[in-house]
């Protein structure tokens, strides 16, 4: 637990590395907490939801589709300063500039592109963004 709100603890900290673990259990943590604020904002009928119908000369199809509603929102803008601050610490393990996150611009390719970043290990030892963080460990999750 203590990893996924690590990025927390390190809220507007853009300076620094960080290891894909402390990422990606930051991920899992958004993603956990956008299930449940699903869940509350479905039973609480916060959602907005769109049903749709289509019939053609030789097929018929139908589908159901919900938007986030307001506590979604406000969770997303909460969020979004660490996430983008793990992201830059993320990318500056793989000794690139935080810059990159721009790339996610590009469609497809440039989600893909910082995927890969995103799961490629660190550089060992230290670069210009500071030391590896594996070889100085984490001194929050010390005990």
């Amino acid at each position: 637990m203590d990893w996924m709100v690590l990025p927390l603890r390190r809220y507007a900290r853009f300076s620094g590395r960080a290891r894909p673990r402390e990422y990606w259990m930051f991920v899992l943590f958004l993603f956990l907490c956008f299930v449940g604020l699903s869940i509350v904002e479905g039973v609480l009928g916060l959602t907005t939801a769109d049903h749709w119908f289509q019939r053609g000369p030789w097929w018929a199809g139908a589908g159901y589709s919900t938007r986030g509603g307001p506590l979604t929102g406000l969770f997303s803008l909460a969020i979004l300063i660490p996430y983008i601050a793990v992201a830059v610490r993320r990318l500056h393990d793989t000794d690139r500039s935080g810059w990159w996150l721009l790339i996610v611009f590009f469609p497809i390719i440039g989600s893909i592109v910082l995927l890969v970043f995103f799961i490629m290990g660190g550089t060992r030892g230290p670069n210009r963004f500071g030391p590896d963080p594996v070889e100085v460990g984490e001194p929050e999750l010390r005990q």
